[in-house]
């Protein structure tokens, strides 16, 4: 496996050249490179950043993608596959990004553009400063080592998309902002990014032959997940609201005290009983369901953020497939019910597609009089077909998004 691609370094050396030489016409050089190869990968068909797919020459990965308008006006989601990312034959690049606020969707089109050609400048870098220790003789050291490359890859790349969104003088990122979740498939090891409330599940094969769900994400939302004491109950222009601290799990807590040590506020509308929103100290905005985010920042100051969760996972043989979507599918699905709609599907070049569809069904019994969210979806293969002995969790019982009494 080659670490570090000689066509990135080149290209970047190239830029850097033609600009002069000094650390930000390295910088610079780094990013041109990296968005030259996206041109390069959009224009030979590895790129994919509508509804389609993806199908690896070099491996077993093939890609899914499919994302439908809701009822809420211009479709604010996004979604990028990218094969042989950053010219290396066995990485992938996923993403998903839910847009929100007037701008909602020119922010998740410039941060899907924006973030791979960030991490992968910024991964190069990395790779640059970094040499593999000898004494990482080890596969658990050696994994844990290019995992933190990644790690702080990635850390760095989301705080650069931010700032650089908060003083593009095009975009409106001060009241509108999106979700950004992403994963990188290198080998047999991935890397999982999340900002916001997107989703990844796994499927995996238990050990007596079920396949099984495995959530890889945090649902960052100003409740996750909790027990809620109340401490208030407030009017505010006319409106009775209900004011709320998460205690108990480590998590929500985590999320909910840095917003309250900022001077946010968390509470949710008497007429939206169970959504729990993020709000200024004083004003009634933006009522963000959201703890985490890319823009939004007028509450940036105010606790929340946009430093993404990175965990990562080394794929085993039983790990079937991967579905990245936004909230849009998880608000009516089931991971459980995602896994077997997306299993059971025998057209794999189908399977985002119906896992949309199944949601936008659901949506008209589950959220009766509620307008239907953007719906997206990536389902990312790892083998070549289903096993034709994998049983379906529950298989005896209807799939939940066919349930209407729930």
């Amino acid at each position: 496996m080659v670490l570090l691609p000689s066509l990135f370094d080149g290209l970047a050396r190239s830029v850097s050249m033609k600009k002069g030489k000094n650390q930000n016409n390295e910088t610079d050089g780094g990013r041109e490179a990296a968005e030259s190869m996206a041109k390069d990968a959009k224009k030979n068909e590895m790129m994919l950043c509508s509804s389609g797919t993806v199908n690896s020459n070099k491996s077993n990965d093939f890609a899914s993608i499919c994302s439908k308008r809701g009822q809420k006006g211009t479709n604010q989601d996004s979604a990028i596959v990218w094969e042989k990312f950053g010219c290396q034959e066995d990485m992938i690049f996923c993403g998903i990004f839910d847009g929100h606020g007037p701008w909602g969707h020119i922010v998740a089109k410039r941060v899907k553009k924006s973030v791979p050609a960030s991490l992968l400048c910024n991964w190069q870098k990395a790779l640059s400063l970094t040499s593999l220790p000898h004494q990482l003789d080890t596969e658990f050291n050696s994994t844990f080592h290019h995992f933190d490359i990644w790690k702080q890859s990635y850390l760095k790349t989301y705080a650069d998309v931010d700032l650089e969104l908060k003083h593009h003088p095009g975009i409106d990122a001060f009241r509108s902002g999106t979700t950004a979740l992403t994963i990188i498939k290198q080998g047999e090891h991935l890397v999982i990014a999340n900002v916001g409330d997107s989703r990844a599940v796994l499927a995996t094969t238990s050990d007596d032959g079920k396949l099984v769900p495995l959530q890889l994400t945090v649902d960052f939302k100003p409740n996750i997940p909790g027990h809620f004491t109340r401490i208030a109950f407030v009017a505010q222009r006319g409106q009775y609201l209900y004011g709320l601290i998460l205690v108990h799990t480590a998590m929500g807590r985590k999320e909910a005290e840095r917003i309250l040590q900022c001077n946010g506020r968390v509470f949710c509308l008497r007429d939206e009983p169970g959504v729990y929103r993020v709000w200024t100290p004083n004003g009634d905005t933006p009522g963000l369901a959201l703890s985490r985010a890319i823009g939004d920042h007028c509450v940036k100051e105010f606790g929340l953020i946009s430093v993404p969760d990175v965990t990562q996972r080394n794929i085993i043989n039983n790990d079937q497939f991967v579905i990245l979507a936004t909230d849009g599918v998880w608000d009516v699905i089931s991971n459980e019910a995602a896994v077997e709609i997306v299993s059971s599907t025998e057209d794999r070049e189908k399977s985002a597609k119906k896992l949309v569809q199944c949601a936008m069904r659901a949506w008209k019994y589950k959220k009766r009089g509620i307008a239907m969210d953007d719906i997206s979806a990536i389902c990312l293969f790892f083998q070549p077909k289903l096993s034709q002995q994998v049983n379906f969790v529950k298989a005896s019982a209807p799939p939940r998004w066919q349930n209407s009494g729930n």
